[in-house]
């Protein structure tokens, strides 16, 4: 069995914040103890509603924000335990691809200066050879050598993209957090970036942690899958485990929403009633009870542990 690459346990962010004429200080419960691990070359999915913590996961993991509780441990190494210095080394083993390709570049800069900058900065090649290098990662990613000394406004948004995934790649890293890398992109160039991410995933044995809001984007590209709701995972399983049958009464209704092209298939309707909770002040028990149809009333007071099912599925709901 593969080892972990990335283990988080316990996983907490909780942002300050101030409201009102009193200016009351309130806490925003982002991440609110997440726990999930990743095994080397495989790629989890993150999937949720906008807001619930998905993208704030990221960050943490990639230490661009500081945890308010929890451990995050990457490579056999305690990333929380770590301060700037320590952790600069490391960084070139884990990278991002943001979800905006036109804000994610830097305008004044070439394609050669964006791609070659981090290799340079972690001492991976001399300046010299640096157009004769990210000439080698553009080609891996369906660029073309010409378009080295090119600025970000002159290339589509599909090929923006591009040049951020050979930005992640140009360090070696060993785990990607993909952060809505497709959202911004027609649907056509969406399938085009996908494809390109599994292919560079088996030729480079990278691992992908893959938030999304979008079920179809999940289901193409992921291995397993989280469920997140709320600041916290309420399910997680291999992608065929789940979709064939959800667990959780919150992903039975995110794949419920799914549109199918199958006219003959035939769908319960799961309609969740009221808005998503605020995290400022989210309820006691299950944080789902307020919109479950199956909430008894131990899911208004006692809080579900997240625990192991018979088909290696982990859910937190009081109905297992």
């Amino acid at each position: 069995m593969t080892a972990p690459i990335l283990e988080v346990s316990r996983l907490k962010k909780h942002f300050a914040v101030t409201r009102g004429l009193a200016r009351e200080k309130v806490f925003v419960r982002a991440v609110d103890g997440v726990d999930f691990s990743v095994d080397c070359g495989e790629t989890l999915g993150l999937v949720g509603e906008s807001g619930c913590g998905k993208t704030t996961v990221g960050r943490l993991i990639l230490r661009l924000i500081d945890p308010t509780e929890g451990t995050i441990r990457f490579d056999d190494k305690e990333l929380t335990a770590l301060d700037r210095q320590a952790l600069q080394p490391l960084r070139r083993f884990f990278q991002i691809i943001f979800q905006d390709p036109y804000a994610s570049l830097n305008p004044r800069m070439t394609v050669s200066e964006i791609v070659g900058r981090p290799m340079e900065i972690h001492g991976l090649i001399h300046h010299t050879d640096r157009d004769e290098k990210v000439a080698e990662l553009l080609a891996t990613v369906g660029l073309r050598r010409e378009q080295l000394g090119r600025y970000p406004h002159e290339f589509s948004g599909g090929q923006r993209q591009r040049i951020g995934i050979a930005r992640a790649l140009a360090t070696q890293p060993k785990l990607v957090v993909a952060d809505e890398p497709t959202s911004a992109l027609d649907v056509s160039v969406q399938a085009q970036i996908l494809n390109l991410m599994k292919d560079l995933q088996r030729r480079f044995g990278l691992t992908y942690l893959f938030i999304s809001h979008n079920i179809g984007v999940i289901r193409h590209i992921s291995d397993r899958v989280a469920v997140m709701y709320l600041g916290k995972v309420v399910e997680m399983a291999a992608k065929r485990t789940l979709f064939a049958k959800p667990a959780h009464p919150y992903t039975q209704a995110l794949l419920a929403a799914v549109p199918s092209l199958d006219p003959r298939q035939r769908k319960e309707d799961v309609i969740l009633e009221g808005d998503v909770p605020s995290p400022v002040n989210p309820p006691s028990g299950c944080r789902f009870h307020t919109r479950c149809r199956f909430a008894m009333p131990r899911c208004r007071e006692e809080e579900p542990a997240f625990q192991r099912l018979a088909d290696d599925r982990w859910v937190a709901c009081h109905l297992y």
